[in-house]
């Protein structure tokens, strides 16, 4: 007989029964929407609070870290009940507790590392563990090949904790990892099988060529300078001779400039080794010597054309001032005879008028030294600049801070 048949003959002979089974899968179905509703809130508020706001590659840190951790997790279930012997419930209870020790550890870390920016003992903790459960696990493999997957997952499982524990650190800290002087990269360079720089091959290729020409050119010169035999001078040319065709077939050397100047610095450099043992460089800290130095060595003033010559004979420092003495003022003083010297050097500017370093001093009454210093800041501006260059461009005046004044009447300023 059917299903739908038999369902119905037992509703006609059970009515009742039938009623109370109808009630029950309401109240069933009731709760299974209510049960499934409230775990698809708890998922949403779980990915908005804490999936959301990690990054891509912290998620799929946690979820390998957790299949890794499941796999090593199986290795012990068997491991328990192959060699311990542990079955039924003793067995589920306890064939995980080294698993359970290394997320207690990790999570210990973290706080820790968050707490005391470092993971203390319990960083350790989690990889002596992890050592501990992938040798255990392995040891009950009945291959090599399992052997090998079994300690490779709790590895995997620590060192995507031990990247993730880096970037939180860097995070935190401000600050990278320690540098090891024996890296992949740092023995591939030794090795010569790798670039410190990002020199493209054919830069590479071009510098050691032409560091190969510059070579061969001193050692050369020295055995001529040496006296050494024709054979041996011989031998060095032609060594030079084949070096210098290499470079110009491959690097250019023959149409490229830059090429070229490089090439005359290596052999500069290298021609001029002996005078390194004469060199005498200034101590950084030296303040003395850098006065002196100082002192000693100001640049001349560039030469005006002969026909201006006669109009420069008033120079600045022979034209007396209202104070030749050191001024001392306060920060107020000082700053109203800045203004005062602004809006002067902002008046003749609007004359079509560069101010002398002596005109400011004269006009305001401030020192030399103090107007030459606002007239070296003032005239970078975008207008004064432009009169200057007009002034050099129009009547072949260089702008040394004293140049004479051009009258009203013999200006030919253009604009």
């Amino acid at each position: 007989m059917p299903l739908f048949e038999q369902a119905a003959t037992f509703a006609s002979e059970h009515p009742v029964g039938t009623a109370f089974i109808c009630l029950l899968a309401l109240i069933a179905l009731a709760l299974a929407f209510l049960v499934l509703r409230v775990a698809l809130r708890a998922c949403t508020r779980f990915y908005l609070q804490v999936v959301a706001p990690r990054p891509i590659e912290d998620i799929l840190t946690i979820v390998a870290a957790s299949i890794a951790t499941g796999v090593s997790a199986q290795g012990m279930w068997r491991f328990s009940g192959d060699v311990l012997g542990l079955d039924g419930p003793l067995r589920l209870l306890l064939f995980a507790f080294i698993e359970v020790a290394i997320v207690t550890s990790a999570v210990r870390a973290r706080r820790n590392m968050r707490e005391n920016f470092s993971a203390g003992i319990d960083g350790i903790a989690v990889w002596a563990l992890t050592c501990l459960t992938a040798v255990l696990s392995s040891m009950d493999a009945r291959s090599l090949a399992e052997a090998i997957f079994r300690l490779a997952a709790p590895l995997v499982a620590a060192w995507l904790w031990e990247r993730g524990m880096a970037i939180e650190r860097h995070r935190i800290r401000g600050t990278g990892r320690i540098n090891w002087r024996f890296t992949p990269e740092r023995v591939l360079v030794r090795m010569g099988l790798a670039e410190v720089s990002d020199r493209t091959a054919s830069e590479v290729d071009a510098h050691r060529r032409l560091t190969r020409v510059a070579l061969a050119a001193k050692k050369a010169r020295s055995l001529r300078e040496q006296g050494a035999s024709e054979r041996k001078l011989r031998v060095a040319m032609a060594r030079l001779d084949r070096a210098m065709d290499q470079a110009v077939e491959h690097t250019g050397l023959a149409v490229d400039p830059a090429r070229q100047e490089a090439l005359l610095q290596q052999i500069g450099a290298l021609y001029n080794t002996a005078k390194l043992i004469d060199a005498d460089p200034r101590v950084p800290w030296d303040t003395q010597d850098q006065l002196a130095t100082d002192h000693h060595h100001v640049p001349a003033r560039p030469a005006l054309p002969p026909a201006l010559a006669r109009l420069v004979e008033d120079e600045d420092e022979d034209i007396a001032v209202l104070d030749t003495t050191p001024q001392v003022m306060d920060t107020a003083q000082r700053a109203a005879l800045m203004r005062a010297a602004r809006e002067y050097w902002d008046r003749q500017i609007a004359k079509r008028i560069v101010p002398r370093t002596v005109d400011i001093a004269q006009e305001i009454g401030i020192s030399l030294a103090t107007a030459r210093e606002y007239r070296a800041l003032w005239k970078l501006e975008p207008q004064a600049h432009a009169l200057i260059e007009a002034l050099y461009q129009e009547h072949g005046i260089v702008d040394t801070g004293t140049f004479p004044i051009i009258a009203d009447g013999d200006r030919i300023l253009t604009g």
